[in-house]
């Protein structure tokens, strides 16, 4: 902080303050606030220093999404129900691809 005095007027000061450092305002929750006063207490270290350390550490982690191991699904083989028959399965295909080329010689006959 500069302070410049004006010769003739001993009473009047100019103050020019460049402050590179930003002051904030924060409410920390009871929680938030216990748990900073012990890290302060185990690092020694003032109340500053240790909040700045806590929002580095903080805002320099990856996001939790990213640390977690993948979604992997676990297949496994459950075969058909008892009393279904694959055989059956063949049956109702033809069946379905029959009755679709008929209606479409149908429709073409109609035209």
């Amino acid at each position: 902080m500069v302070t410049l005095r004006d010769p003739e007027h001993l009473d009047c000061h100019l103050i020019e303050h460049h402050d590179a450092l930003m002051r904030t305002t924060v409410t920390l929750d009871r929680d938030v606030e216990r748990m900073l006063q012990e890290a302060m207490h185990r690092s020694r270290n003032g109340f500053k220093e240790t909040l700045n350390a806590a929002i580095r550490a903080g805002l320099s982690q990856k996001p939790a999404a990213a640390m977690s191991r993948p979604f992997v699904i676990q297949a496994r083989p459950l075969g058909l129900r008892a009393g279904l028959d694959p055989a059956g399965f063949n049956q109702l295909a033809d069946d379905l691809e029959l009755e679709a080329v008929l209606a479409k010689a149908r429709n073409k006959k109609t035209r």
